[in-house]
């Protein structure tokens, strides 16, 4: 039991990715759709590569989109409109119009039948078909169903009157009467007292047109089994191109019966399992590091399933809309953190995993990769704003051409590309700028630093910064010269110079604590050290690491940069003391009292840290530097650091030292050349 326990806790790591990989899986292929999939490519107006394909079953022939909306168009253009007659309203007009008319109306109609027979029989009149709102959108010359209590008039549009119709109606029948005279009395009254009763029925319409809709037939006859569709080398165009669609839909729409099921199953989840696997054997062969952190493998396959997921969810409510999904976010992402390479392969196995399931597979894995390349190659410095701006357009005009490119290819007439795609890329790139926002929250779930949180963290008047420029000034200083000469070599081997421009700022921050026992803090001639002895001092100076990363983790600082504070000194000595304590003693001396406790460097960074740290601070013993001084000096020290094993856990090359020794010689010889004396 004990040795079974030994067992799992050795291989701990192995075992979590290996349950990572099985759930990925699972989940992947438990969300893929299951239906039947057409085994052949189809490609407009070329020609038939298989063999002959006679129909395996019978299957209707679907009518094409263009098609149905034709026939949705013209059942729109040739509806009949229902309008409600609101019969209360003309009742009430009719009825009640006397009590309505003021003080000077009124006596219009004292002694005067025919003036108020007139009134009443224009009322009528209007009210015979009603008064409606102005309309533009229906023909004033179309027939339209009127319901008035509940029957169906058929009436011509232009017979139902609008508010603006009115006046020249009127006008024309005061012509026609005795009652010229009075005109303007008798257009004040009518406007007093008319009222619109007549409405567009939107609910009613809506039904009746989507009742039509649901009668339109989908298809343009029947294939019967066994009969040819297509003959090999025939052109795959008119007929034939609409046979071949609708048997490719057939087989889609067809659910599968159980043991189908579990041999599809099974496919989807050894492709699946294929392609996972060989990211993992990429990132375990060029990135151990990344292999080697289960929390950052679980960030890499988190955000796989994120992108599969969403994709997954667009193209069930509609696969029109697959390229709305900002796939390029995960390339854009996985560069941030970690490199281009690993985000671009990780681009790749994503885009083949979704290309078991999406329709015309090998044109959106085609657009898909390109757009990827695009993102890795155009994506620099993500922090400055601009820059993400213009790599989205970029990438988005990438999108659009390859997408034209293909399609003319593919339907051989620029009329019947689907340009409402073009929207959807413009979509996907206003969702590439949510990168940003979407790496914050990385950062905070999974522990991860970016070049984002970087930049913020190099800025000198930064609260923490600030504070060591204070308490320790002289630290303070050494800190930005080391950054200096550590971005300089760190730019010379390609490694990553702004994380280690970080932390060099950093690594001496333990010094704050009793800054006074470290000699670019001292002013005076007169050391603490004179008061303690050898074992008590080394001891101060070995705990500033310690401290460093107790200050460190109290004020949140990555753990990226932590490793800087941790590493910079590996397990060298504090010779000067060690050194001391043998003279005062005259006798051996326990030199694990003056070592520092380590980690040594396991980085190109860390390493480069490592040389810079110790370079720099020892060049203040200098009292003449000259060029070969300086040249002897850096190869002393860094020889020295190579001596103790100092650099066999960083991934870094005795060529690669070759170079950061000679950056560091020129960058010294620069700092402490000597200037000719200026005359009194």
């Amino acid at each position: 039991m004990k040795n079974l326990l030994d067992n799992l806790y050795k291989n701990q790591s192995i075992i979590y990715k290996s349950f990572l990989l099985a759930f990925s899986v699972f989940l992947i292929v438990y969300f893929f759709p299951t239906g039947g999939q057409f085994k052949y490519e189809i490609i407009k107006s070329k020609p038939w590569q298989y063999e002959n394909l006679y129909a395996p079953f019978d299957f209707a022939i679907l009518k094409s989109n263009e098609e149905i909306s034709a026939e949705k168009s013209k059942i729109i253009e040739t509806h009949i409109p229902y309008f409600n007659y609101d019969v209360n309203t003309g009742k009430e007009v009719k009825s009640s119009w006397q009590n309505q008319l003021n003080t000077s109306q009124d006596s219009l109609l004292i002694n005067n039948l025919a003036i108020s027979e007139f009134i009443s029989g224009t009322i009528d009149e209007v009210y015979e078909n009603g008064i409606r709102i102005k309309d533009e959108s229906v023909n004033n010359y179309t027939i339209v169903f009127l319901i008035k209590d509940k029957v169906v008039n058929e009436v011509l549009y232009k017979d139902i009157l609008t508010q603006e119709d009115l006046k020249p109606f009127l006008n024309l029948k005061i012509n026609e009467s005795d009652l010229l005279s009075i005109r303007n009395d008798l257009l004040e009254v009518f406007f007093e007292v008319f009222k619109v009763n007549v409405e567009y029925d939107k609910a009613l319409n809506k039904n009746q047109i989507q009742s039509k809709f649901d009668q339109i037939s989908y298809t343009r006859g029947r294939v019967s089994k066994g009969s040819k569709i297509i003959a090999k080398g025939e052109t795959i165009e008119g007929e034939k191109l609409r046979m071949l669609r609708s048997l490719k839909n057939e087989y889609e729409s067809q659910s599968l019966e159980s043991s189908a099921f579990v041999v599809v199953v099974t496919g989807y989840t050894f492709l699946v399992l294929l392609s996972l696997l060989m990211l993992l054997l990429f990132i375990r062969q060029y990135r151990p590091d990344i292999y080697d952190n289960n929390n950052k493998i679980t960030f890499i396959f988190f955000n796989i399933l994120f992108l599969v997921f969403l994709t997954l969810l667009i193209m069930r409510l509609d696969t029109d809309y697959i390229y709305v999904v900002p796939l390029c976010i995960l390339p854009l992402t996985l560069k941030a953190f970690f490199d281009a390479r690993l985000g671009l392969f990780t681009h790749v196995i994503t885009v083949l995993i979704l290309g078991l399931v999406v329709p015309n597979s090998f044109e959106y894995m085609f657009l898909q990769i390109i757009a990827g390349i695009v993102t890795i190659l155009t994506v620099s410095e993500l922090y400055k704003r601009a820059n993400l701006f213009i790599s989205v357009v970029q990438i988005t005009l990438v999108y659009i051409f390859a997408y034209f490119a293909f399609n003319m290819i593919k339907e051989a007439s620029i009329a019947e590309i689907n340009y409402n795609n073009f929207i959807y890329f413009l979509l996907s790139g206003v969702g590439l700028l949510f990168v940003q926002p979407l790496i914050y929250a990385y950062e905070k779930v999974f522990g991860l630093v970016s070049d984002l949180s970087l930049l913020e963290l190099s800025d000198t008047n930064s609260k923490l910064l600030k504070e060591l420029s204070n308490v320790a000034p002289g630290t303070f200083h050494h800190s930005l010269n080391v950054a200096n000469l550590a971005e300089a070599a760190a730019n010379e081997i390609g490694a990553n110079s702004l994380l280690i421009r970080v932390g060099a700022l950093y690594h001496d921050i333990g010094k704050m604590k009793s800054p006074i026992y470290f000699t670019e803090n001292q002013t005076t001639s007169v050391s603490p050290h004179d008061e303690l002895s050898p074992t008590e001092s080394a001891e101060v100076i070995i705990g500033h690491r310690l401290e460093g990363i107790e200050i460190a983790k109290r004020r949140n600082l990555p753990d990226r940069i932590i490793d800087f504070i941790r590493t910079h000194h590996g397990t060298s000595t504090v010779y000067y003391f060690y050194a001391k304590q043998k003279e005062e003693e005259d006798g051996e001396v326990a030199i694990d009292d003056f070592r520092y406790p380590g980690p040594i460097p396991f980085s190109k960074e860390t390493a480069i840290l490592m040389m810079c740290d110790a370079v720099e601070a020892a060049s203040k013993s200098l009292k003449e530097p000259n060029t070969q001084l300086i040249d002897d000096f850096v190869e002393k020290i860094i020889n020295k650091q190579i001596e103790e094993d100092q650099f066999i856990n960083a991934n870094i090359t005795f060529k690669e030292i070759q170079s950061i020794k000679k950056i560091l010689k020129a960058k010294l010889n620069n700092i402490y050349h000597l200037r000719i004396e200026y005359p009194d």
